[in-house]
């Protein structure tokens, strides 16, 4: 299939903005986050023991200040995109994420993957999320043992204090 330029051009902006997703939600930026979700945003992740149902941005950026706090440590790299342009202004994604989850507090390391499906809408010229959901592959949850250290932990400082951490179990729930 031959792509025109604009197809091209807006393939690399919906790569760049799952890219800065991931980014932003492992340094809590909150600020580049707001900017990169629909206000009218889905969002369901289905993972091992855990359902996340939410929407709109303004619950999304609540959720993501509250999972990625001064307690956590975390990395998620997207790998893999498949991005289907659906008309001049949507267009969906399927993703192929790889994750570590540390939480201090609870003293608990996951890693794992997950198959992300999106939805994305341009609005006033910039491309966002629509819709988010993954389902794990694969979800390893373990103690994080006595003798690791953390010796780099950026969330320390610019993820959200552990006493302003807010209850968010209305979006999660455990099984």
């Amino acid at each position: 299939m031959t792509y025109t330029l604009q197809q091209l051009s807006d393939f690399e902006d919906i790569r760049t903005l799952k890219h800065r997703y991931f980014r932003g939600i492992d340094t809590a930026d909150l600020a580049l986050l707001d900017t990169l979700f629909t206000d009218d945003l889905v969002v369901e992740y289905r993972g091992g023991d855990y359902r996340v149902n939410l929407t709109g941005r303004a619950d999304m950026i609540e959720f993501l200040a509250n999972s990625f706090n001064a307690q956590a440590v975390a990395m998620h790299h997207g790998h893999m995109p498949e991005i289907e342009l659906t008309g001049p202004d949507s267009a969906t994604g399927i993703w192929y994420l790889e994750d570590i989850f540390i939480s201090l507090g609870q003293r608990r390391h996951t890693m794992g993957s997950a198959i992300y499906r999106d939805v994305y809408r341009r609005e006033d010229g910039r491309w966002k999320i629509a819709r988010t959901e993954y389902d794990r592959i694969i979800e390893v949850v373990r103690p994080l043992g006595p003798d690791e250290r953390i010796t780099a932990h950026h969330l320390a400082k610019a993820g959200r204090p552990t006493d302003q951490v807010r209850d968010i179990s209305h979006l999660i729930s455990f099984t």
